[in-house]
């Protein structure tokens, strides 16, 4: 499980869920960029990291919402479904955003 760190101006507790998809379509650098371009137009879309030879895409963003992942990748050619070991949330605190859990 990757570790995130997220400072939060404003003091309040994050939700960062970790989606994992298997993802099958993608065979080249522009098939990545159309992947994540489908996904980061999605609302609360963070950071979307596609890996070519296993087929996941690993997704973080703001809610655990999927299926609108889902249907854009469809909609974009890139058959996809949600991994086995699929979402992670990761709780931020609001402190002072060195991992400590002051807040």
């Amino acid at each position: 499980m990757a570790s995130l760190l997220f400072i939060n101006p404003i003091g309040k507790e994050t939700n960062i869920s970790e989606i994992n998809l298997n993802v099958s379509g993608k065979t080249c650098s522009s098939c990545v960029r159309h992947v994540t371009s489908a996904l980061k137009a999605l609302d609360g879309v963070e950071d979307v990291s596609v890996d070519l030879i296993d087929g996941k895409v690993k997704v973080t963003r703001a809610t655990d919402k999927i299926e609108d992942l889902i249907a854009a990748l469809i909609e974009d050619g890139y058959p996809a479904q949600l991994d086995a070991d699929s979402v992670t949330q990761v709780k931020q605190g609001g402190g002072c955003g060195s991992g400590c859990k002051c807040s």
